[in-house]
C-alpha cells in the first residue's frame, strides 16, 4: 500500500445512541490519518430516521470530489446500515462495517441491497443488540467478507483487531484502484 493516500476520504458514520468522535471511531481516524488519509466523521444526532441519516451521507458524499478522490465509508451498527445504503446512492470505492443494522425487526425493508464495491463486516459473536446472524446472512448474501470476533455490540475491547483488518481492507481497495 502506498504510504501516501492523500487522495483518500475514510468517511465515519455513528450508531444511534454514539456521537461522531466516539472511542472507537477517534481509535479508527487516528490510525486512517497515520496512512495519510483524510478522516472524517458525519453527526447524526438528533436524527432517528435512518432513511434521514442516509440521505445526510449522501449529500456530504456528494460534495466529494469524484473520481479524483477514493471514498471508503465505515459505520458501526445504524451507521454501518447508513454507511451500506448511501454506497448505493452514491458511488464509493469500499464500505468497511462494524455490527451492522442489517434485517433489523420492523425495518427490514429497509436492510439496503448489497453495495457495488468490496464490503467487510466484522461483528462480535457476544453482540446483544444487533444478532450477529444478521451479517452472516448478509455476508453470505452479498458475498461480503466476515469477520466474527469475540466481542460485544459495542466492540471497543477489540479495536486493535478492527484497526488492522481496516488496514488491510483499506490496502486492499486502494491496490484495486492502482492506488
Amino acid at each position: 500500500m502506498s504510504s501516501d493516500l492523500g487522495n483518500l476520504d475514510v468517511i465515519f458514520s455513528h450508531g444511534q445512541e454514539s456521537g461522531p468522535w466516539g472511542s472507537k471511531i477517534t481509535a479508527m481516524a487516528a490510525m486512517v490519518r497515520e496512512l495519510g488519509a483524510r478522516a472524517d466523521s458525519v453527526d447524526y444526532q438528533g436524527i432517528e430516521d435512518p432513511t434521514q441519516r442516509v440521505q445526510k451521507l449522501a449529500g456530504v458524499l456528494g460534495g466529494i470530489d469524484r473520481p479524483a478522490r477514493s471514498i471508503i465509508l465505515v459505520g458501526s451498527s445504524m451507521g454501518g446500515h447508513v454507511a451500506t445504503a448511501a454506497s448505493t446512492v452514491q458511488p464509493v470505492d469500499g464500505v468497511f462495517v462494524l455490527a451492522p443494522a442489517y434485517f433489523m425487526p420492523g425495518y427490514e425493508e429497509l436492510t439496503p441491497p448489497p453495495p457495488d464495491c468490496p464490503l467487510e463486516i466484522v461483528h462480535g459473536w457476544r453482540d446483544d443488540v444487533v444478532p450477529v446472524e444478521n451479517s452472516i446472512r448478509f455476508a453470505r448474501e452479498s458475498l461480503a467478507s466476515l469477520h466474527v470476533v469475540d466481542g460485544d455490540h459495542r466492540l471497543t475491547d477489540n479495536i486493535d483487531i478492527i484497526n488492522e483488518l481496516l488496514r488491510l481492507f483499506i490496502g486492499r481497495v486502494m491496490a484495486k484502484r492502482g492506488e
